[in-house]
């Protein structure tokens, strides 16, 4: 399974961006997809999640602002990250869950990451 992430850069606060993630070698629409970050000196985070099914999660800081979606077509994940602050500031990674049936269970797999800075 590979996931490369794009989209990140440098944006203004208040600014806008989309981060696009996009899967190969996995039955994308059997997985779910979830945006995580790493800032420096903090732990990594779970941003937004979006399951099989199309149902979405967000960490408290970032409702409202940022939206999860995903196109299955594309075998692409989307976050659109609005209204953004400068603790927003991180390395932003893509996560595949990638079901294995009850043995297994489900498996990771990461992208390398697309880093968002949010600076005047």
């Amino acid at each position: 399974v590979h996931l490369v992430e794009s989209g990140g850069g440098l944006v203004q606060p208040g600014g806008s961006l989309r981060l696009s993630c996009a899967a190969s070698g996995t039955i994308f629409s059997r997985n779910a997809m979830c945006w995580y970050r790493h800032a420096p000196g903090k732990q990594r985070e779970l941003v937004a999640q979006i399951t099989s099914g199309g149902r979405t999660n967000y960490a408290d800081s970032v409702k409202g602002r940022f939206t999860i979606s995903r196109d299955n077509a594309k075998e692409t994940v989307f976050l659109q990250m609005n209204d953004l602050r400068r603790e927003d500031t991180a390395v932003y990674y893509c996560k595949a869950e990638e079901p294995k049936g009850m043995r297994i269970g489900v498996v990771e797999y990461w992208g390398q990451g697309t880093q968002v800075t949010v600076s005047s």
